[in-house]
C-alpha cells in the first residue's frame, strides 16, 4: 500500500489533468499543454495540490507576461517604485538579510554526510519541507516561469522551471535569467529540467516574511529540486541562482565539466585584443569591480566545458544580483551609471529617501537625515534593540539589473559556443599572506595551492561573525553539493585533457601593513589584469617564487604608468610583493589539516602542497623572511 507521505516523495498525483483544470484558467492550461511533457505537468500539479493556490500564472516570457509580474510586484507592495523611471525597491526581513547558512541543507538519503557542508536526512528533510508548504499559497497567485540557465539552444543550457508565490522573486527571475518557454515547447518529452518551489510564507504589515524561525532551502539533489520557504532574500529564494549551483555542481561532476562561483570577462590587451578570464572570489572581495574591468559576459556564475581540447565558458547568468555597498561615481563609474539612469532596475534593502530617490552605504554623498528601509522609518541615529546603529541601507543591500544595461557589455556574451577561456582568477580578502598577484607553475599547483587553498575573511554576505578567517576553495564551499575531495579530484582531471589549459592566477587586494593600512589602491588592479593578460600572451616576464610567478619591477613600473599614469616605487613593490615564508607555511599547515580530514582528498593535492613546503623552507633558510623579489631574480 503506498503512504501519502510516499506519494508526496514522488511527486505522485492520482488525477495530474483534474487537478490542472480545476486550478487555473483555461488560457492558462492552453499555455501549459503545449509544452507536450508528462513530468511537467505531473509537477505542476502536485505543486498546486500541495500548496493550494487560489490561481496559477503561467508565464510564457512574452512582453506583456513580463510586465504583468512587473505590475502585480508594486500593486501587492512587493515593491516600492521610485522616482527614476524603472526603479523599485524591495525591503527583506531584518533577520533576512544573508544567505542563511543555518537553515539551509543538502537532503541525501540515509546517513549520508559530506564534510562543510550541511546535510539532512532526505526523507526527514522533504517531510518537513511539506508540511511547511502545505496549504502555504492559499489566498495567493502561484506563478510558474521557464528560463535556460545559458544560452538557449547551445550545448552549455539546462532549463529549469520556478515556482513561487512571490512577484518579487519571479521579477528578479525575468531579469536575471534567459526566459526559455519556447524551449519547453521545442523540446517536448525531450526536457530535463530543475526545479524550484518557493514560498515567502505568512508576512507581517510591511508584507516582509514572518516566520524566519521555520526559514527552510532544502536541495534535494537525487530529485533535482530545490525547495525554499518563509524568505524572500533573492540568495534563499531566487531559485536559479546560487540554488540552483548545488544542482549544477552535481551535474557537472557526473559529467566531466565544471560549474562555477566566477566571473567571465574580456581584458583588452595591445592592440584591442580581448583575452577571456574566469574569475572566483568570496562574496565582497572584489568579484564585482573587477567583472566591470572588462568586457562583461557575467560577473558571477560560469559553467566550463572542454570544447575540443580548450576551455569554453558561458555565463548561465543574464543579469547581475550585485551587492550594492560602497557602489560610488569615483571607483565605479559603469555600475554608477546603471544604477542611476532609467531602466529597470530592482534595489533591495536600501533607504527611500523622502524626495523618492534611493541612498546606500558609500553611495559617496551626504547622508539622509531621514527615510525607509528594511526597518521601517529610519532617521539618522536609529538603533536597533541592542543599542546598536542601523544603518540607511543593509551591508548586503543588493541591486538586479539586466546586462544589457552595460555600456561594457561584451558582443559574444550570449554565444551559444561560449568563449575561451585564457586565464582562471582565484581571490579572497587576505590581510597578511599572498602577494597581490601571482601566476601558478601549471594546472595542478594552481589548482591545489590557489584554488582549493582559499582563505578569506568573512562579510556581510552571510550571516555570522565578519573579520573572521574561513576556508573557501574555488570560492565555492557554501555551494557545493558534493564531497570536497571528489571535486577537487574532478578539477585536477579536467586538466588533464586540455590541449592548452588556462593560466591560473592568485589575486589579493586586500593586503595591509603592520598598521593595518591597506597597501594598495582600488585601482591597482587594473594593472594587475594587464599584467596577466600579457602573461598569457608571453608577452611580459616572471620572477620565479616559491610560490609561483610573480611580476617583475620593470614590468609593473611601466604597467603603472601605462594604465594608471602615476609612478611605481621599488619600495611599493618590495613591501607588496614579498614572500611571506612564515604566513605562507602556516597557510599550507592550516589547509593540510582541513584536506586531511577528507578521506577523498587526491594524494595529488598532498603532493603538490609538500612541494610548495620544501621551495618554502629552502628559501627561508636562503634569504630569511620576508623575502623581497628581487632575491629571486639572482
Amino acid at each position: 500500500m503506498v503512504k501519502a507521505g510516499d506519494k508526496l516523495m514522488n511527486h505522485e498525483i492520482d488525477d495530474v489533468d483534474y487537478v490542472l483544470h480545476s486550478s487555473m484558467s483555461y488560457e492558462m492550461y492552453q499555455r501549459l499543454m503545449r509544452i507536450r511533457n508528462h513530468d511537467l505537468h505531473k509537477f505542476i500539479a502536485w505543486v498546486i495540490d500541495l500548496c493550494k493556490p487560489s490561481s496559477v500564472f503561467i508565464s510564457t516570457g512574452s512582453p506583456e507576461d513580463l510586465g504583468y509580474i512587473r505590475r502585480r510586484a508594486i500593486e501587492t507592495g512587493e515593491e516600492i517604485p521610485l522616482k527614476t523611471p524603472g526603479h523599485t525597491v524591495h525591503f527583506d526581513s531584518p533577520f533576512d538579510q544573508a544567505r542563511a547558512r543555518e537553515d539551509t541543507a543538502i537532503l541525501l538519503p540515509g546517513s549520508q554526510r559530506l564534510p562543510f557542508i550541511r546535510t539532512k536526512d532526505r526523507d526527514e528533510g522533504l517531510r518537513e519541507m511539506f508540511s511547511l508548504l502545505s496549504g502555504v499559497m492559499k489566498g495567493r497567485e502561484m506563478l510558474v516561469g521557464f528560463y535556460s540557465l545559458g544560452p538557449k539552444g547551445s550545448p552549455f543550457s539546462i532549463l529549469a522551471v520556478q515556482v513561487t508565490d512571490s512577484y518579487y522573486v519571479m521579477h528578479s527571475e525575468n531579469i536575471l535569467y534567459r526566459p526559455a518557454y519556447d524551449e519547453f515547447v521545442r523540446q517536448g518529452e525531450r526536457v530535463r529540467f530543475l526545479r524550484f518551489i518557493h514560498s515567502q510564507g505568512e508576512l507581517n504589515e510591511m508584507g516582509q516574511s514572518r516566520n524566519i524561525k521555520q526559514r527552510r532551502i532544502y536541495i534535494d539533489l537525487p530529485g533535482e529540486t530545490v525547495y525554499s520557504v518563509n524568505t524572500q532574500y533573492g540568495g534563499n529564494s531566487i531559485g536559479l541562482k546560487k540554488l540552483a549551483l548545488r544542482l549544477t555542481i552535481k551535474r557537472a561532476m557526473e559529467e566531466g565539466w565544471l560549474s562555477e562561483h566566477m566571473f567571465i570577462i574580456g581584458v583588452e590587451g595591445p592592440g584591442g585584443r580581448a583575452t577571456y578570464f574566469t574569475g572566483a572570489f568570496p562574496s565582497m572581495s572584489g568579484k564585482t569591480s573587477t567583472a566591470m574591468l572588462g568586457r562583461l559576459i557575467g560577473d558571477d556564475l560560469a559553467f566550463l566545458r572542454n570544447i575540443n581540447g580548450e576551455v569554453r565558458a558561458v555565463n548561465p547568468e543574464a543579469g547581475v544580483f550585485g551587492i550594492i555597498e560602497g557602489i560610488n561615481l569615483i571607483d565605479d563609474p559603469l555600475i554608477y551609471e546603471v544604477l542611476t539612469k532609467p531602466g529597470e532596475v530592482i534595489f533591495s534593502n536600501v533607504l527611500i529617501t523622502e524626495d523618492g530617490d534611493v541612498y546606500w552605504n558609500g553611495k559617496g554623498e551626504p547622508v539622509p537625515e531621514r527615510g525607509i528601509n528594511y526597518t521601517g522609518k529610519w532617521w539618522k541615529g536609529k538603533t536597533d534593540d541592542k543599542g546598536n546603529p542601523i544603518p540607511p541601507s543593509h551591508p548586503n543591500a543588493r541591486f538586479t539589473v539586466s546586462l544589457k544595461a552595460f555600456r561594457n557589455l561584451d558582443p559574444r556574451y550570449d554565444d551559444p559556443n561560449g568563449v575561451v577561456v585564457g586565464g582562471l582568477i582565484f581571490g579572497g580578502r587576505d590581510p597578511d599572506t599572498w602577494v597581490p598577484v601571482f601566476e601558478s607553475f601549471n594546472w595542478d599547483h594552481g589548482v591545489v595551492t590557489i584554488a582549493a587553498s582559499i582563505e578569506s575573511e568573512r562579510t556581510a554576505a552571510v550571516i555570522g561573525k565578519t573579520g573572521e578567517r574561513e576556508f573557501n576553495p574555488m570560492a565555492n564551499l557554501d555551494f557545493l553539493s558534493v564531497d570536497l575531495g571528489i571535486y577537487i579530484t574532478n578539477y585536477l582531471k579536467f586538466g588533464e585533457n586540455l590541449k592548452n589549459p588556462p593560466r591560473i592566477f592568485g589575486v589579493n587586494y586586500f593586503l595591509r601593513d603592520e598598521q593595518g593600512r591597506f597597501l594598495n589602491s582600488k585601482e591597482d588592479k587594473r594593472v594587475w589584469l594587464q599584467w596577466m593578460e600579457r602573461r598569457i600572451h608571453n608577452e611580459v616576464g616572471a620572477v620565479k617564487t616559491p610560490i609561483g610567478y610573480v611580476p617583475r619591477y620593470e614590468d609593473l613600473r611601466r604597467l603603472f604608468h601605462n594604465v594608471l599614469g602615476r609612478d611605481y616605487g621599488l619600495e611599493d613593490y618590495n613591501r607588496q610583493f614579498a614572500i611571506r615564508v612564515g604566513r605562507l607555511l602556516n597557510k599550507i599547515e592550516r589547509v593540510w589539516k582541513i584536506y586531511s580530514e577528507v578521506s577523498t582528498t587526491p594524494r595529488k593535492l598532498f603532493e603538490v602542497l609538500e612541494e610548495q613546503r620544501q621551495r618554502l623552507i629552502e628559501a627561508g633558510r636562503l634569504y630569511g623572511d620576508p623575502i623581497p623579489p628581487l632575491k629571486f631574480e639572482y
